[in-house]
This record gives C-alpha cells, structure tokens and sequence, in this order.
C-alpha cells in the first residue's frame, strides 16, 4: 500500500482490532478470576460470551446505513467509547446481569467500528481494498495469539489479572484522543470530484447496474455461509481429532494452532498477491480450497499428518480473510453504500455465528457435523463463483 496523508488514521483504525482480537477472548482467558467476582462458576462466566453476538446485531444494519449517511469517524469513535465502557465496567462489575449488559455493549462496539472501519481502509487505499480489510485479521489473530501468553504471564507473577483489560483499555484512550483530530477521506467530496471525469467517460464506458436482488442475496448468502464454514471447524476441531481421529488431547489441541497458523499465512499471503489479482479472483479460490480441505477432514480422519496438514489448510482457506475478501467485492458492486452493505454481510455472519450451533447441537455426532460443513463449504464455493460470473458479465473482465 502506498503511503497516503491518512496513513496514521489507518494505524490507528487497525490498533482498534488489534483491541477487538483482546476483547473477544477477554471473558473466557480471565472466567475463573471473573466467576470469582461476579459470583458464578467459570461456566458460567464463558457463558456471558454469548451477549457479544446479541449486542452485535442490535445496531449493525442501522450504524451501517448511518455510517454512509454521517461519514465513518463517529462510528469509529463511538466503538471505541462502547468497547471501553466494557472493558472498565468489567473490572468494576459485581454480577453476571452487570457483566451481561457490558458484552451486548462490546458487541455493539464490535459493529460500530465493523461498519466505519471498513469502509474507511476502501477510501483510504482505493488501490488496495481487499488488502487493507484483511490486515484487519492479521491484528485480531496477533491479539488473540498474544493475549493468553499477557494472562498466563500475570497468573505466573501472582499479579493482577485486571493488567490484562487494562492494556486494551490503554490502547483505545490512545486511539480515541487521535481521533478526536485524526482526518478520515471524504469518501462523499471525493465522488463528486470524480462526477466530472465520469461523465467524460460516460459515452466510453456505459454505467455498472448490479442487481440488488440478485447480486445483494449472493452476498448476504456467502457472508452467512463464509462464517458458518470456519465457525464450525473452529468449534469442533479438537473434539473432532479426539473423537473421529483418536488423537491426544495434547495433538488433539494442537490443531487449533495449526488452524490459526494457516489464517495467519493466509493474511500474509494475500497481502502479497492482492498487488496482482482482483479479490474476486481471490474468493473462489479460497473457497474451494476450504471445500476440499473440509472434504478430506471428513473423508480420511485416521491419518493424524493429514489432520494437521488438513487443520493449516482450512485455517488458511476459510479464515484467512476470504470472508474480508468477500466484502471488498461486495463493496464494488455497491460502492455508494460502502457502510450499507458492511452492515448487511456481517449481520449474515451474526445469524450464522446464533443458528450453527442450533445445528450442531442438533447433529447426532462430530462426523455428521463435518460432514454438513462438507455442504455448507460446497454451497460456498458455488456461490463465489456464481458471484465471479456476475463480476465478469457487470465489469467486463475479472482481472486487475
């Protein structure tokens, strides 16, 4: 990405991820300390993990069409008030009702920065979109990879577990008092000095019309079916390796660093290649890659090499940032509703992250369950492509 005058807002915006990848683990690395303060089990304080979704699809369409109506930079800001008002009021907080109402306010938070943030990398790096957006994973895998090694560390020293949610708290002061001065692109200004040269160039290039019905839907679809596909394999991964392939627990663990290894590559990779290829040349590579992946999970599970081979590939195929991709294309056949549509994908991803776990709870075991996400990954593959077709017939070409 080239350097541009809004380089240090871009930072800035990804140090808000790198506080999100924290904030989703922040409950469930520090439960038994947090049980003991808000009077429950440790089960019982993981389970307050499931308000960030709730709290997530409370405002994400609305901040969505508001973020393309009133500009990106109050949704940033207001994410950052609400991500610290969770943050704080955990240490202070005395209950589960109390610590409940703080995760619906991260997960408000969590979609308040979604649709300002990922709006905001498209206009600061036009060139660059579908990079910019899947940097974003590489700072919430790096939180998540770092934070357990903060809470063990303080556990070892016998310190205070509260360290470990006042670093993020620290992090998002720093980027709130930036923001309160830090310049966003004004995506609106910027359309209508290009106005004049588009119109020169009207009689050249006739007008792009996605369809709204049928291209909105292909991508509602696969924002549903991009986190349904991971979420599954992420959930079940190590019960699937004790129970299907009979590994160690010890192994059995292990592939989840595998899968989080090949997410990691996949970021770094795709920041190399995004120079050449168009993301929507990307997707439905990398969702048949996760299909075929997923497909041999299922098919051969005795091999415990394959297992681990098969974890990295999933890892870097479905959570590698294809979901991200996915958006930056969506993005471009919607390009005047940029927080519109970010808050129409992911809204897709929340129901997909309540509903799959009806399902697999539904399923009579772990191979029934990978088998299902053979499907959903199958479905995913054909959707991308139909979308792919959809891009060559709007655009003329798929290339860059």
């Amino acid at each position: 990405m080239k350097k541009n005058k809004y380089m240090m807002t871009a930072i800035m915006l990804y140090m808000n991820y790198f506080v999100h990848g924290m904030g989703v683990l922040i409950i469930s690395q520090n439960a038994t300390s947090l049980a003991h303060q808000w009077g429950t089990t440790a089960t019982g304080a993981i389970a307050v993990v499931s308000s960030l979704g709730i709290g997530r699809i409370i405002n994400l369409l609305v901040s969505g069409v508001l973020s393309d109506k009133f500009g990106r930079k109050p949704f940033v800001q207001l994410g950052i008030i609400f991500y610290l008002i969770f943050f704080v009021g955990l240490l202070f907080s005395k209950s589960v009702t109390v610590a409940y109402v703080l995760g619906i306010c991260a997960g408000m938070a969590n979609s308040f920065l979604d649709t300002g943030t990922y709006p905001a990398l498209m206009e600061i790096f036009p060139d660059a979109k579908g990079t910019s957006n899947v940097v974003l994973k590489a700072f919430i895998s790096g939180a998540q990879f770092l934070l357990p090694f903060i809470v063990s560390g303080l556990a070892a020293a016998h310190a205070w577990y509260g360290w470990s949610i006042v670093i993020p708290a620290a992090i998002l002061v720093i980027t709130f008092i930036y923001f309160l001065q830090g310049a966003f692109p004004d995506a609106k200004a910027e359309a209508e000095e290009k106005q004049p040269a588009a119109a020169a160039d009207a009689s050249d290039k006739p007008a792009v019309k996605s369809n709204k019905w049928l291209d909105g839907a292909l991508f509602i679809l696969y924002g549903y079916i991009s986190q349904a596909t991971f979420y599954m394999v992420s959930q079940m991964l190590t019960q699937y390796g004790q129970q299907i392939s009979h590994m160690s627990d010890g192994a059995a663990h292990a592939l989840v660093s595998w899968y989080s290894l090949g997410s990691i590559c996949c970021v770094l990779f795709t920041a190399v290649i995004g120079r050449k290829f168009k993301e929507v040349q990307l997707v439905p590579v990398y969702t048949l890659g996760a299909f075929i992946a997923i497909s041999l999970m299922w098919a051969y599970p005795s091999s415990a090499v394959l297992m681990v081979i098969l974890a990295f590939a999933v890892g870097f195929f479905a959570a590698g940032g294809v979901m991200q991709l996915g958006l930056t294309v969506m993005a471009d056949f919607f390009p005047a509703g940029k927080g519109t549509v970010t808050g129409f994908f992911y809204t897709a991803g929340s129901i997909a992250s309540f509903t799959i776990p009806l399902v697999i709870k539904a399923l009579p075991g772990m191979r029934e369950v990978m088998f299902f996400d053979v499907i959903v990954s199958l479905l995913g593959f054909v959707d991308t492509t139909i979308i792919a077709i959809r891009y060559k017939h709007l655009f003329g070409t798929l290339k860059k």
